[in-house]
């Protein structure tokens, strides 16, 4: 079981959980776990067509996964993802 931290602004789709115990052997699997669990972060990740949104970075230790295999880069049991939305500002 990986576990994957939960940015402050969608941690009121968590319960408040700032990380969450994520089942999956891939990076996809993981987030995927994640959506069923707490299926109101679904809109915030993913567009209409189901493909993660191009503003969510999703980091494994300090690589971020667009850098290794995208959603198929393999994970572990102690691994460890950081959920990062992009913010704008201006």
């Amino acid at each position: 079981m990986a576990t994957l931290r939960i940015p402050t602004p969608l941690r009121a789709y968590t319960g408040g959980n700032n990380e969450i115990a994520v089942q999956g052997s891939t990076v996809g699997e993981a987030l995927d776990d994640l959506v069923t669990l707490y299926p109101s972060l679904r809109p915030h990740l993913y567009n209409g067509e189901g493909k993660l949104r191009p503003f969510v970075n999703l980091f494994l230790g300090e690589e971020n996964v667009k850098d290794l295999q995208g959603m198929a880069t393999p994970v572990s049991q102690n691994d460890r993802l950081l959920l990062i939305p992009s913010i704008a500002g201006g």
